[in-house]
């Protein structure tokens, strides 16, 4: 006998269940896609004592030991909402396996302009240095960039708008923070912003594997702009064609390429060797 599925009560009641099912993982994916927020106790502790604004702060219930007592005392005294979740539904929340029991929800980050980060050099009295990055894909790639150079005093960072990573909470986290402590600039397209920055007196250095000149023995005092290419493909002719010279890290071993945010450490320390010693 050929049963209507539509009559069928059994039927219905199995595509109410996978209705169901689809909203919930509908739910989970939106959450897991969304950006704005930052994990981690360290991340939330270095967000709360920036002053920047923060929407709410979710924690794993029962959790109310070591640092997230601070985290709590802070966002009091900040008057941020608080909010217990089960354990569960925190990992639902979370974009990444070691949020440590707390997500900070924020408000999308604010990206600068380039004369933004100029005027933090001339506030500061100091010759421009910043770095641009040619297609970083990785966030954690960027993350790290943006510790290193905020921790050598960089003024700022120019990225892509598109086909590179942007600033999420994956990158926030493995910045340790520094993304709040650092201008970062988005922009439409790179050579423009490269163009704009020699008008404004600065060198403009580039990283590439086949040119002759070693980074130590670059002059790279002065203003000075590093870029630096993408993870597999390096930096594009474009780029390269306008870059006003281009250096190169020795390799000795086998393996003839370092990974991007290794290759900024090196170079941005050399930088900031030689304005030290100047």
């Amino acid at each position: 006998m050929k049963i209507d599925k539509n009559k069928n009560p059994k039927a219905k009641s199995n595509k109410k269940v996978q209705n169901k099912e689809t909203k919930k993982a509908n739910s989970i994916e939106n959450l897991k896609n969304f950006d704005d927020q930052v994990e981690g106790r360290n991340s939330v502790l270095e967000l709360l004592e920036s002053g920047k604004d923060i929407n709410k702060i979710f924690i794993t219930r029962g959790e109310k030991h070591g640092s997230i007592s601070k985290i709590i005392a802070k966002a009091k005294e900040n008057k941020i909402i608080i909010v217990e979740k089960d354990k569960k539904q925190m990992q639902e929340m979370a974009q990444t396996e070691n949020y440590q029991g707390v997500i900070a929800i924020v408000p999308p980050y604010e990206y600068c302009q380039i004369d933004d980060i100029l005027k933090d050099a001339k506030q500061k009295n100091e010759d421009p240095f910043i770095i641009i990055l040619d297609g970083i894909e990785d966030p954690h790639n960027l993350g790290s960039i943006i510790r290193t150079a905020e921790t050598a005093g960089v003024n700022g960072i120019i990225i892509p708008k598109r086909r590179a990573s942007q600033v999420n909470s994956t990158v926030n986290k493995v910045s340790a923070g520094a993304v709040e402590h650092i201008k970062i600039a988005r922009v439409n397209n790179i050579t423009d912003a490269i163009n704009e920055l020699k008008e404004k007196g600065l060198w403009i250095c580039g990283t590439d594997v086949n040119t002759d000149k070693i980074y130590y023995n670059q002059n790279l005092k002065g203003p000075l702009g590093i870029v630096i290419g993408n993870e597999g493909k390096g930096i594009s002719q474009k780029v390269k064609n306008n870059c006003d010279f281009l250096v190169k890290i020795p390799m000795k071993g086998k393996v003839q390429s370092l990974n991007a945010a290794v290759s900024t450490g090196i170079i941005v320390y050399e930088v900031v060797k030689q304005r030290l010693l100047n």
